[in-house]
């Protein structure tokens, strides 16, 4: 019965995610509504980790299995896809790149702006 109300739980954030999607005319995924609702819940102690824990281990699990059919399809297309493996390639090698930078920068900012911080409020 444990399990069932974990999964109650996280299908309820679900819902009210989707329910926020169709509510707010925003170009954001569900998902992202549920990941910050959850966020929210669990940061304010709303939410105990140990309400949803052995349910969200158990689909965090499982999630690999949901990319099977999308690689599968890749693997029937590639014949189609061949033709823009290259392009497709330089860009995802390129656009990692730019993602690694900037993730760097931006977290090198946060760091020495938290440095700062913590020097000011010492002195």
């Amino acid at each position: 019965m444990k399990y069932f109300y974990q999964f109650l739980i996280i299908c309820l954030i679900t819902f009210v995610s989707e329910l926020l999607n169709y509510i707010i005319p925003l170009p954001i995924p569900s998902s992202i509504y549920g990941l910050v609702i959850m966020l929210i819940l669990l940061k304010s102690n709303i939410l105990k980790l140990s309400y949803i824990k052995d349910v969200g281990g158990f689909l965090l699990d499982t999630m690999p299995i949901m990319f099977v059919p999308i690689g599968v399809e890749i693997v029937t297309l590639f014949t189609v896809l061949k033709e823009f493996l290259f392009p497709m390639t330089i860009i995802v090698f390129v656009t990692t790149i730019i993602v690694m930078v900037v993730t760097a920068h931006v977290s090198q900012f946060v760091i020495n702006k938290d440095k700062e911080n913590v020097n000011n409020g010492n002195n």
